[in-house]
């Protein structure tokens, strides 16, 4: 028996092995704009933490970047701490250095799920296209939004958000399907305030803006009085979570071309006790609390927040196509068990074993937070060895000094002219609150991390822990108030199977009262199980846009690689369960539904 097992789990491996082989290898392509403009010292590519100019913001010696780019195709760590050169030192008040952030991680194995350099990203858009404008656009205009609270950002009475969807609807490129990148609009192509700056998946233009993930908690915390999914905390084994974030004040930053510039050569400036107001906490309340909570999220947390309160709710399992004895609905004990004779009706009967190490609560647990590493290397590896995209911040200031490199590179400074052309309105609009300037407000003092912009990492995890929720959960509940049903806390409040006879009603929370308090409407549409878990990856996502470190495509194709790497991680899983029919519909932010597993 013993020699046997150990055969049956080597063939297991092998069957994995294979099956990881037999996908396509993908075929890594770039925009071309790390070659195209070498010549105007790689105006187009990230720079962040070699020396400057200061005149023009490019960096000073092209033969710097050329040891950057060197040490990234050999692959090893001590190149870019000792052979590239960087800046001699900050000012005087920032003596501190920051670090490239694991700029080798996408030249490392992992032995479940895709390899880190199978799946790939689609070139970025590049300067010159209508699509990059666009883009950018929608970068500065987030900046001016920053502290426009969050209930201003869906259908009603006109306020600033208005004025921005005006600009960004005045520009040549339609974001629609078929074309580039495509966002949720209109009949018309036009964007609208129910559907701008959401995403792209079904259901995230569906109700409030914020995923009820980032804003409620779980039921009957034992002996507390103050739980409850209205309150905002989430059951932590013994502990609790608050959803509440700290409140930052209300400053932009590296909005002058000194403080770009010391930046842009690495200097360290961040100061988190200058950053937020003194013991406050509140809600999400505008794009700047989304910002802070991206700035120091442990990046698979909302994902285990969304789980834990998904337990707690105790919403139904994904259910094999109409059949509850297969699938996690079954096998985790929740479902019941159909045993069929022929000539005779289905007889149903509970499972007398549950879940636990096997389906239950600690396995997708684990699942949902082991895909973010597998996530993190995929997407460096888009990140330093494929793209090497510059940062919005650095974007911005190529506009603001379009002439300044036009003088010394006419072919570049022609093209930064064009886009700040293509995008002026919105450019005006930026210069008239940052004293004349076209630089990115920034959310951060440090603005972006040390790493390239495409792809991005938050997104890239976004789109693993989510399919796997979207795997093990039934995504075609809907969040609902039940009459006649409630706890010591409150209403029976949850994602469960709409039922009009036991007197359910569609609920949804917002944030009122400048962001103290959340409050419950039951007047609005139905917001299903996907909707809110696609609205979680995109809240997440373009909170990163809304601080000024990433674009939409940053977004939207770091969240389909994140995808497929789940994917690939569930299906070799598949192969180790030899006596359960391991078998989950995945709807995907395309629409579609992968089925994963045999029966």
């Amino acid at each position: 028996m013993t020699s046997n097992r150990k055969e049956s789990a080597y063939r297991v491996r092998v069957d994995a092995a294979e099956m990881a082989r037999s996908r396509p290898h993908a075929v890594q392509l770039a925009n071309g704009d790390e070659q195209r403009f070498a010549a105007d010292n790689y105006a187009m590519s990230f720079t962040k933490g070699l020396e400057h100019c200061e005149k023009t913001g490019l960096v000073k010696n092209p033969l710097h970047f050329e040891a950057f780019r060197r040490a990234i195709d050999e692959g090893y760590v001590d190149p870019f701490t000792l052979n590239v050169p960087v800046p001699d030192g900050c000012a005087d008040n920032m003596p501190k250095r920051r670090k490239w952030e694991a700029p080798t991680a996408g030249l490392t194995y992992d032995l479940q799920g895709p390899d880190a350099q199978s799946v790939t990203m689609p070139p970025a858009p590049a300067l010159g296209s209508d699509e990059l404008a666009y883009e950018m656009a929608e970068v500065y205009e987030l900046a001016l939004l920053r502290d426009v609270p969050l209930v201003k950002f869906a259908a009603g009475a006109a306020n600033e958000v208005d004025a921005a969807i005006g600009r960004l609807n005045d520009l040549a490129y339609r974001p629609t399907a078929g074309k580039g990148r495509p966002r949720i609009t209109d009949g018309t192509g036009q964007l609208t305030k129910q559907e701008a700056f959401r995403g792209s998946s079904p259901g995230v233009d569906v109700g409030p803006y914020l995923s009820q993930f980032l804003l409620i908690g779980t039921a009957d915390q034992p002996k507390n009085a103050d739980s409850g999914v209205g309150q905002g905390r989430i059951t932590y084994g013994a502990l609790r979570i608050d959803q509440r974030v700290p409140v930052a004040i209300q400053h932009n930053y590296m909005t002058t071309w000194e403080e770009w510039l010391a930046v842009q050569n690495g200097c360290h400036v961040q100061d988190d006790e200058a950053l937020f107001k003194k013991d406050k906490r509140r809600f999400i309340w505008t794009p700047r609390d989304l910002a802070t909570y991206v700035h120091y999220d442990a990046l698979y947390e909302a994902y285990l927040n969304a789980c834990l309160i998904l337990l707690g709710m105790k919403v139904p399992f994904d259910p094999d196509f109409a059949r509850f004895d297969r699938g996690f609905a079954g096998l985790s004990g929740e479902g019941p068990i159909y045993t069929s004779v022929p000539g005779a009706p289905d007889s149903v009967h509970d499972r007398q074993a549950g879940g636990f190490a096997l389906y239950g609560g600690p396995h997708i647990l684990t699942l949902v937070t082991e895909v973010a590493t597998r996530a993190l290397k995929a997407v460096r590896f888009q990140k330093f060895n494929n793209h090497l995209r510059l940062r919005p911040e650095a974007l911005a200031a190529r506009i603001e000094k379009a002439g300044k490199i036009g003088e010394l590179f006419p072919c570049a400074g022609e093209k930064f002219d064009k886009l700040a052309n293509d995008i002026k309105w919105t450019v005006e609009a930026v210069r008239g609150s940052n004293k004349g300037l076209a630089l990115l407000p920034m959310a951060f003092q440090e603005g972006s991390p040390m790493h390239p912009s495409y792809g991005a990492g938050h997104a890239a995890v976004a789109g693993a822990c989510v399919t796997i929720l979207k795997a093990y959960f039934d995504t075609s509940t809907v969040f609902v108030r039940r009459k006649g049903m409630g706890t010591k806390s409150g209403p029976f409040e949850a994602f469960a199977r709409f039922d009009q006879a036991r007197g359910d009603v569609p609920i949804a929370y917002e944030p009122a009262n400048d962001g103290a308090d959340i409050v419950a409407k039951t007047d609005g549409p139905c917001l299903t199980l996907e909707g809110e878990l696609n609205k979680l990856a995109a809240n997440i996502s373009i909170a990163r846009n809304m601080a000024g470190v990433h674009y939409f495509s940053d977004y939207y194709d770091s969240l389909r690689l994140g995808e497929e790497i789940a994917i690939g991680l569930l299906e070799e899983q598949a192969l180790c369960y030899p006596t359960d029919p391991f078998v989950l519909s995945v709807p995907t932010f395309d629409g579609g539904v992968r089925r994963i597993g045999r029966r």
